[in-house]
């Protein structure tokens, strides 16, 4: 295991966050900030609670989760196309360094960035709400596991694209209605019969109603399926992102 080649392409990507902290990390944290500060205000002066829980707590683990999906995709997706774009994914791959060594340094640095913003925005909301975090291992585990998940998405998406517009396309019409849809800001308890069953085709309800049972241990799906969920998700994004370097798909040509 080249620990060195891994590291450096973590520290070059970590570093982009620094020269881009205004956009990476700042921007995330007003947006949600702001979606808190909307949501909670509108809609929870008419639902007082759900599930026992204040309306401004319940949709914390939601805008969290919102961020670390779209954070971990856009900077794993942008962290691979770039290098695509200017021609210097050639000098990565003529070193010494495997493609899981490769894969490791850029998913590790677009899941770290995203955790950093999720314990930003934890903190945040803190000073508008009471938080409780009844299982904060299980919280972690959730939070670290999405991450990492969805970084992997990004890097398939960045490999994908062979523009700036397809890079965008999946997080803007794809991830991000999911997400609205997914059970951010509502239970899916209190939809119709129809549209509770339709809602759990939707793999992103997974993921929050896991998250948010961490928090308050309430959920719409047991927290082992919620799990199951992302594991498979990650076991089939690191197979994808192993088939790309085995053929060398938009890669090597």
């Amino acid at each position: 295991m080249n620990w060195r080649g891994v590291y450096a392409i973590y520290r070059f990507e970590m570093a982009r966050t620094g020269r881009t902290l205004l956009q990476s990390i700042v921007s995330p944290v007003i947006s949600t900030t702001l979606y808190f500060v909307v949501f909670g205000s509108a809609i929870g002066s008419r639902i007082t609670d759900v599930g026992g829980v204040s309306y401004g707590a319940f949709i914390v683990p939601g805008l969290i989760m919102l961020s670390l999906l779209t954070q971990s995709l856009s900077n794993a997706a942008f962290g691979i196309y770039f290098p695509r774009f200017i021609g210097t994914i050639y000098e990565i791959l003529s070193a010494p360094v495997s493609a899981f060594e490769i894969t490791l340094g850029y998913v590790g640095a677009a899941a770290t960035k995203s955790l950093m913003l999720g314990v930003i925005i934890l903190a945040t909301a803190s000073f508008f709400v009471p938080l409780e975090i009844a299982h904060p291992l299980a919280m972690l585990f959730f939070m670290v596991l999405t991450c990492f998940g969805f970084s992997l998405f990004g890097f398939i998406i960045g490999i994908w694209a062979d523009n700036f517009e397809k890079l965008q396309l999946i997080p803007l019409l794809v991830i991000t209605p999911l997400v609205f849809l997914g059970g951010s800001f509502y239970s899916i308890d209190m939809l119709p019969d129809v549209w509770r069953t339709v809602s759990l085709f939707n793999p992103v309800l997974y993921l929050v109603s896991g998250f948010r049972w961490s928090f308050y241990e309430i959920a719409d799906v047991s927290p082992l399926v919620s799990l199951t969920a992302i594991t498979f998700f990650l076991g089939a994004c690191l197979m994808i992102v192993w088939l790309i370097f085995k053929t060398g798909y938009r890669i090597r040509a």
